[in-house]
């Protein structure tokens, strides 16, 4: 566990504008977000992390480089979608950091790994991978020299923080379950469901999509059990209305 959350509660939840991507050519145009959530002691914690910090300087140059043109292009993409400008809309800087969750390797989501100092939190599958995943056959991060912890199962990092692995769209996938004072869950599904017509649509941006439709299942039963509202990883219908930094998604 990480010993400077031991003790808190989850007290706020804000969503990080790390972007706008289109796919295919705007088949969808999706957003990229991250999250800080904040306990009720002030620690705050980081889940993902947007695009790498080359993006911020030249996104064209830095997705020639990636390869990534052959999935679509950010839109209107500058240094204020960086992550460490999103923490900074909330007061928050990467020093100040007491663990980064991390749910899978891909590289709109690793864009933290090279600046952190703090813990970071993954699966231990995910994390048995050389290098990221991060996109296609490019593998050019490194993992951070930094304390690591790896779980293998249903983890609770704090009081209404719980960590799901969710494998399929990576092997070694999560999710995060969090729990408010006086709320409803809300369950932060990640890739594992990244939007509502992934289900239906057969996963198929998943690395295994029987994998992954299993997992979906386990989320969607909580969804339904515990009266849970599902933020899926990048459903383009709901990222226009979603909360940004430095408003709160909840409370």
């Amino acid at each position: 566990m990480i010993a400077a959350l031991a003790g808190h509660r989850l007290a706020r939840v804000t969503c990080l504008d790390c972007g706008t991507f289109s796919v295919r050519g705007g088949q969808r145009v999706i957003g990229i977000p991250a999250w800080l959530l904040t306990t009720d002691r002030g620690a705050q914690v980081l889940v993902d992390g947007g695009f790498p910090p080359a993006y911020a300087a030249d996104a064209a140059a830095a997705a020639s480089v990636d390869g990534l043109g052959s999935f679509g292009e950010l839109i209107g993409y500058g240094p204020q979608y960086a992550v460490a400008a999103q923490l900074a809309l909330c007061g928050v800087s990467l020093a100040d950091l007491a663990a980064h969750v991390l749910t899978h390797g891909h590289i709109d989501h690793v864009g933290a790994l090279p600046l952190i100092t703090c813990p970071l939190v993954l699966t231990a599958v995910e994390r048995a991978d050389p290098r990221p995943r991060y996109f296609a056959s490019a593998r050019p991060p490194d993992w951070p020299d930094v304390p690591t912890l790896r779980i293998d199962g249903e983890t609770r990092l704090c009081d209404g923080i719980t960590l799901l692995p969710t494998p399929g769209h990576t092997p070694g996938h999560l999710s995060l379950l969090l729990e408010l004072p006086g709320a409803a869950p809300i369950l932060l599904a990640a890739d594992a469901i990244n939007r509502h017509s992934e289900p239906a649509e057969g996963f198929p941006d998943a690395e295994d999509p029987q994998t992954a439709r299993a997992s979906a299942d386990r989320l969607l039963r909580l969804v339904s059990d515990r009266g849970a509202r599902l933020v899926c990883g990048h459903e383009p219908a709901d990222w226009p209305a979603l909360p940004k930094a430095p408003a709160a998604l909840a409370p």
